[in-house]
């Protein structure tokens, strides 16, 4: 006990509490991404940054410990009314980060409140500016609106906006009924003039296709007629040349027979052939003609009419072979 009492009534043990305290007021070791805002005497001096800080002790204080991350705060669902009279529920996230400890401690009171605040009244500007269908169709231009004026309201307060995101647009529930109704409506609308189009499509292509057909079997037809017409050439041409070749052929023996006869007229043995010939073709000339009626006339010289005959032609065979 003597002991405890010598210890507490050192001067030494007081002085080195007092040093060590006096320390621990002068040495701030601030984190990253931190910063330390000092007053001194009750006055903004200074802004301590990441690291090893001294500050005079009990001069010198640190009047507040801000965050420099970026930083998200919820806003709560609100209402808000439309530019055609139409109440929603709408809530967001916005993103925002301290970019000057100083201005966040010293401009404003509480700049994580105010914010939320600002985004909250600039929700309800922006939705109010806009009719219903803008609203669900115009999302980004509705956060792009709130980013622009919350970016510029809150720079004097050292505050710097990333982002802002609508969360959930929700109408009343009659409202929601009737876009649930007219959704179907344009759901079938839009079945019936894709049908429309398909069957539209489908006879364009079946015409095309009788078209086609049609286009196809003429081409046929004419190339069938040509074929046809370049046959029945052909076969005339074949039939003209082995007509004129059969003429041609007969003339030849024709002439040759004639040549024969000629070459065995000129011998005795062939005139008396030819006279024997002519005698005969002569007989039998008679004989046609009375087979012909029933009534001959003759002059009763039918022998020497026969022997003249023969004469005739024997004197015509003589010319020739002169």
């Amino acid at each position: 006990m003597p002991l405890f009492e010598n210890l507490i009534s050192s001067p030494t043990l007081w002085v080195t509490i007092v040093i060590l305290y006096t320390l621990k007021k002068g040495i701030h070791f601030v984190p990253q991404n931190r910063g330390y805002v000092i007053y001194t005497l009750g006055k903004y001096s200074k802004t301590l940054s990441a690291g090893l800080n001294f500050i005079i002790p009990f001069v010198q204080s640190v009047a507040a410990d801000r965050n420099l991350k970026e930083q998200s705060l919820e806003i709560m669902s609100q209402s808000a009314i439309t530019k055609d009279n139409i109440t929603l529920d709408i809530d967001g996230i916005l993103f925002m980060k301290v970019t000057d400890a100083s201005a966040a401690t010293n401009n404003i009171t509480d700049y994580k409140m105010s914010v939320t605040q600002l985004a909250m009244t600039t929700m309800r500007n922006a939705i109010g500016s806009m009719e219903l269908d803008e609203c669900f169709q115009n999302r980004d231009l509705i956060n792009a609106q709130i980013l622009g004026a919350m970016t510029e309201a809150t720079a004097p307060w050292g505050v710097m906006v990333t982002r802002y995101e609508i969360k959930d647009i929700t109408p009343p529930q009659s409202i929601r009924e009737d876009m649930e109704k007219q959704m179907t409506a344009e759901r079938e609308k839009r079945s019936v003039i894709l049908t429309a189009e398909g069957v539209k499509t489908a006879a364009i292509t079946q015409a095309e296709g009788q078209k086609q057909a049609r286009v196809l079997d003429a081409e046929a037809a004419k190339a069938e007629q040509v074929l046809a017409a370049e046959a029945s050439k052909e076969s005339q041409i074949l039939t003209a040349a082995g007509k004129a070749e059969a003429i041609r052929l007969v003339a030849i023996a024709d002439a040759d027979a004639l040549e024969v006869v000629g070459k065995a007229a000129n011998t005795e043995q062939g005139q008396s052939a030819v006279t024997l010939t002519l005698a005969q073709n002569a007989i039998t000339a008679h004989q046609a003609i009375a087979k012909e009626g029933t009534l001959v006339l003759t002059d009763g010289k039918t022998g020497d009419n026969i022997a003249n005959t023969v004469a005739q032609a024997i004197a015509v065979s003589s010319s020739l072979k002169a």
